[in-house]
């Protein structure tokens, strides 16, 4: 089954109740038994609902999984993943990753002994170099957020392969259409559903997907214990965004690979991040490891003026100013101040986050548009 008939079809079938074709929204909290311990498989919604296994299973199914768990936001399914590891366990995780995500490792999980090491991962040679019979898991973003650096999953992965070592991929920023960390070694991927799968700025979910069921049965046990699940209008929400995921994404990779290459020959910009730009340093990676190259951009302007890096973005038109990515609309947003203000400045300069660097979702409008609204703004600086 090809990925756009996988994005309609797997896991999905018609209401066996009714025919609905569309699956139903279960919205209840308990079920109906038969006899006491005689159920069709459903007895308590946080434990597991209808329309959250169909999303489940679409996911997993997505990213070649054996299993998936969904998670009331991308944060929520992180600590269920963490919570597979006790107190004087090790994390090596990406320096440049999401501010949340940093924030959970070093000031919450940390309070529990568990100690993250944060690492340049795009030599996996830092990653060996941390290694110690201490370490349980390795998290990895790739491309990450928000300087877009690439790193080699296969070769993370040979690094874990035959310890008791974890190795997580957050694939937010490609989603499934474009990356397969599974396939790559990967035992668990990690979306926030907010972004890409939901595709319209209309949700907040996570989910887990689990390349054994082994793996998968005991993030679905602290799925239950932990009860951090996403409601039934919010899978469904999922569900029916990720219908046209192939779609979205093949425009908003256009599009980005387009404005890309505008921004790097604009007088005023100094660097472009981009992984589909030939000039990127982990762009022959991201050739071999992604189908194309995402819909995300983020740059510096040649005065690194924090001040022009704002008046370009409060003068944006299409590009709306705000917190999160991957929605169909194009959003703009200041991630030393907005995603990863909870990152010390001292962390952020080091992963090449600059206090004047600039974010871009790109979504699927028209690139006449995109593009204008971009150059018009640039010449108000």
């Amino acid at each position: 089954m090809k990925f756009g008939t996988k994005v309609i079809h797997a896991g999905v079938h018609p209401d066996p109740l009714t025919g609905a074709v569309m699956t139903p929204i279960y919205q209840t909290s308990t079920y109906a038994q038969d006899a006491v311990g005689k159920h069709k498989g459903y007895e308590y919604a946080r434990t597991k609902n209808p329309t959250r296994s169909v999303l489940e299973s679409n996911v997993a199914a997505l990213e070649n999984g054996v299993d998936a768990a969904a998670f009331s936001s991308g944060l929520a399914a992180m600590d269920a993943i963490v919570k597979l590891l006790r107190s004087g366990d090790e994390i090596i995780a990406s320096n440049d990753l999401y501010g949340g995500s940093y924030r959970l490792l070093d000031k919450i999980f940390k309070n529990f002994g568990i100690v993250s090491h944060f690492v340049d991962m795009r030599d996996p040679r830092n990653v060996e170099d941390k290694i110690n019979e201490k370490t349980r898991l390795i998290w990895v973003e790739t491309p990450t957020n928000p300087v877009l650096s690439i790193v080699d999953i296969e070769a993370v992965a040979s690094l874990s392969k035959g310890k008791e070592i974890i190795l997580v991929v957050d694939n937010t920023f490609a989603s499934p259409y474009l990356q397969n960390p599974i396939d790559l070694g990967a035992d668990l991927v990690l979306h926030s559903a907010t972004k890409y799968l939901g595709g319209h700025s209309d949700v907040v979910l996570g989910i887990v997907i689990a390349s054994t069921k082994e793996l998968g049965e005991k993030i679905h046990f602290i799925q239950n214990s932990s009860g951090a699940v996403p409601g039934p209008m919010d899978s469904f929400l999922v569900l029916r965004g990720i219908k046209t995921l192939h779609l979205r994404m093949e425009r908003a990779c256009a599009n980005a690979m387009h404005l890309a290459r505008f921004l790097e020959n604009h007088p005023k910009i100094a660097k472009v991040n981009y992984p589909g730009l030939e000039s990127h340093p982990g762009h022959e990676l991201a050739k071999k490891q992604m189908r194309a190259f995402g819909g995300m951009i983020s740059f510096d302007l040649k005065d690194n003026s924090i001040e022009n890096a704002k008046k370009v973005m409060e003068s944006l038109d299409y590009f709306t100013l705000a917190e999160s990515l991957g929605g169909v609309e194009s959003l703009v947003s200041h991630p030393s101040s907005m995603t990863h203000a909870s990152i010390p400045k001292e962390e952020r300069l080091r992963s090449g986050l600059t206090d004047s660097l600039i974010r871009l979702s790109v979504g699927v409008e028209d690139i006449e548009d995109l593009q204008k609204d971009i150059s018009d703004s640039l010449e108000k600086i």
